[in-house]
């Protein structure tokens, strides 16, 4: 029996760890949170705002199983030791951990660990703290800010005009694409024109008239000066100067996401899920492997011992020529350089040595990851950068060009990231006389700003403080589900539904969704992290402030009409309206909830109903249990059974479907883990299949 549990939050962690340690210890999952604040109270909140904002935590529908498993783990075990993420979220888990299970006078130890590899591991057990409840406050508080936010905003939202949600980071990342679009369709195109003048071997672009940056802004002027120029250049000048191009500094959360959605195409959603993957460990040689470090970071900073390694790599794979210097960067507070940058854990594990392990996507990202680190670490890129300027009549024409010295980081991470122009000019000198090969002008037009894509907004959101490395994804997952942008061209396109919430947003909570607001509630945050400020003054005066502004806005805004389609309702002969839901607009009968009638979509493809079995949810006892099949399309899955009020109730059986059916009641048979076979209704039922 083991004498000392391990509780991680994942179960693929669970595993690698386990493989690490002694038969002493047993190794356990959360599944992440097992406690949330309750939907209930005055306006289910789960907050008791009159006293003290007291939090009203229950353990969620969906982990019950978990915790009855963990206490029984528990109960086992002379010593805990609590191992979630390492930060202002995992630290929230371990002590929901503490508080919530039958650990007794048990001693509780805290572990952190920014990488999973066996000597983390060890040295983490080896050198256990607490739980550091000043982070917990800080989360809480958060908690509750947001829930408070959400929740107050969602209804007024969905009672005005039918927005489905608000919240204090979505709102003012939604409020981010809104202004953008606003923009671009303020902008007013103009026509301009350039001159290039071709010769033999490069060609030059006209930049200077009179002494003056050339700005010809109609087709008459550009013909003016195309007929006044002769054929013929004088070279005014040769410039040739050595350029020192940095390595860029390894990978944040942000910049992690930003650089895998432009060189990879992922989605911050998905480079996050393959991270995930790559961080908890992945199968090599029958033994479970974290190939980097943890993936929610704001700090560049490195390690002293991956330093030493990976210039030992860099020695031996590209020359002691290539070693560069680490990059010490200033970081903004104590709390934002807790960990590493994203990084191998390992240098030895090189893309090529792991690439049979893992998925395309993985090897993808961790060949990303690796390249990066190690670039970062090497001698600055050198070319050799040359600037022509030609003159003709009054006129003053430039041509740039650049040819590599050396090749330094891009040797690493060149594949990636090619900094180099290679375009090379011809050798003249002052003075020289050159006969063009021909002298045109091109048509352009201005154009409006660029909207959003995911590597530009998460920038935004980090230059800007709205939210943390671990919110950016799933801020664009939200705004994606709410209907309140949409993809065009792999940018964001706000709704119409989508403009009229920041409409209505920005003029009733313009402080509160606005981009310094976020980021003052993060500093907020993490001055109550570092003890600096006490939680109960942070919400007092935030609810104190708030709460009038949303009465106020529920006198003042005025709810807006369904748009009537022209046609009646075939059942009641009242107006049909457009509605939206969460999976997308419908017509229906504007007399809702009285009369329920729905125009058939000709364009949407028939439900499958699903098999209902009759058998009583065990988790919630209101709905029944439906035989569904995993995934969709070419990801169909397998079948299994779960509860017909999904997604108000999640449970879902752990039992594996069997083309049976029970000879006692007739209900389906299924099979466990361990083969044998039984009635799904083990409530009412009961019958088991002998051996």
């Amino acid at each position: 029996m083991a004498d000392k549990l391990v509780i991680v939050e994942s179960p693929t962690k669970s595993r690698t760890i386990e493989q690490y340690l002694g038969s002493d210890f047993k190794v356990k999952s959360s599944k992440g949170h097992i406690r949330d604040l309750a939907i209930a109270g005055p306006g289910g909140l789960g907050v008791d705002i009159k006293n003290n904002f007291k939090p009203d935590y229950r353990i969620l529908a969906e982990k019950k199983d978990t915790v009855k498993e963990l206490n029984n783990a528990v109960k086992k075990a002379k010593e805990i030791y609590l191992a979630s993420d390492p930060d202002r979220e995992g630290e929230a888990i371990s002590w929901h951990l503490a508080d919530t299970l039958d650990i007794g006078d048990r001693p509780v130890y805290r572990v952190m660990f920014n990488e999973i590899t066996k000597q983390a591991v060890l040295e983490a057990l080896e050198n256990p703290g607490k739980i550091n409840m000043q982070l917990v406050l800080s989360q809480e508080t958060r908690r509750i800010l947001d829930r408070i936010i959400g929740f107050k905003l969602s209804k007024l939202l969905q009672s005005k005009i039918k927005a489905r949600s608000a919240g204090r980071v979505q709102s003012a990342v939604l409020k981010l694409i809104v202004d953008k679009e606003a923009e671009i369709d303020k902008f007013v195109i103009e026509e301009y024109y350039e001159i290039y003048a071709k010769f033999a071997d490069f060609e030059a672009k006209l930049v200077k008239i009179d002494g003056k940056t050339a700005k010809i802004s109609t087709l008459e002027k550009a013909e003016s000066i195309l007929h006044s120029l002769s054929n013929q250049f004088t070279v005014k000048s040769v410039e040739t100067k050595l350029k020192s191009t940095s390595s860029k500094p390894p990978f944040t959360t942000s910049t992690l996401a930003q650089e895998a959605s432009t060189k990879l195409g992922f989605t911050s959603s998905k480079t996050m899920s393959v991270a995930e993957k790559l961080y908890q460990g992945v199968s090599i040689n029958n033994e479970n492997v974290g190939l980097i470090t943890y993936l929610r970071t704001d700090s560049t900073r490195l390690s002293h011992n991956f330093i030493h390694s990976a210039f030992e790599c860099i020695a031996k794979h590209y020359g002691k020529d290539y070693l560069g210097h680490p990059k010490h960067p200033k970081s903004k507070n104590k709390l934002q350089d807790a960990h590493e940058a994203i990084r191998p854990t390992n240098c030895d594990l090189t893309p090529e040595k792991v690439k049979p392990y893992l998925q395309p996507d993985e090897y993808r990202l961790y060949r990303l990851i690796y390249a990066r680190a190690i670039a970062s670490l090497m001698k600055s890129a050198q070319s050799e950068q040359t600037t022509i300027e030609l003159e003709n009549e009054n006129t003053l024409f430039r041509a740039t060009g650049s040819k590599p010295i050396f090749d330094g980081y891009l040797a690493a991470y060149g594949k990636f990231d090619d900094e180099t122009d290679k375009n090379l000019l011809p050798n003249l000198e002052q003075g020289k006389k050159l006969d063009v090969v021909s002298i045109e002008k091109k048509q352009l037009f201005t154009t409006p700003p660029s909207r959003y894509n995911e590597a530009r907004l998460i920038k935004e959101m980090e230059d800007l403080g709205i939210g943390r490395p671990s919110t950016y994804a799933t801020t664009i997952q939200i705004l994606k589900m709410r209907h309140y942008v949409s993809i065009k061209d792999k940018r964001f396109v706000p709704t119409d539904q989508g403009k009229a919430t920041i409409e209505k947003l920005d003029h009733y909570f313009h402080e509160f969704i606005s981009s310094n607001y976020s980021k003052q509630m993060e500093d907020t945050l993490d001055e109550i992290a570092q003890g600096e400020k006490e939680r109960l003054g942070v919400l007092t005066e935030f609810y104190d402030y708030f709460n009038p502004l949303v009465d106020n806005a529920y006198k003042e805004m005025k709810k807006t009409k369904p748009v009537e389609v022209g046609e009646l309702c075939p059942e009641c002969n009242s107006p049909l309206v457009i509605r939206h839901s969460r999976y997308g607009d419908f017509v229906a009968c504007s007399r809702y909830p009285e009369c329920k009638y729905i125009k058939p979509d000709p364009n949407r493809k028939p439900k499958k109903e699903v098999q209902d079995t009759g058998v009583t949810c065990p988790q919630c006892h209101e709905g029944t249990l439906v035989k569904r099949i995993a995934g969709k399309g070419k990801k169909k899955g397998k079948p299994f059974f779960g509860c017909s009020r999904f997604p108000k109730c999640k449970h879902i059986s752990p039992y594996k479907p069997l083309d049976q059916t029970c000879p006692k009641c007739n209900a389906p048979l299924v099979e466990d883990k361990d083969g044998s076979v039984f009635c799904l209704d083990q409530e009412k039922c009961g019958y088991k299949q002998d051996k």
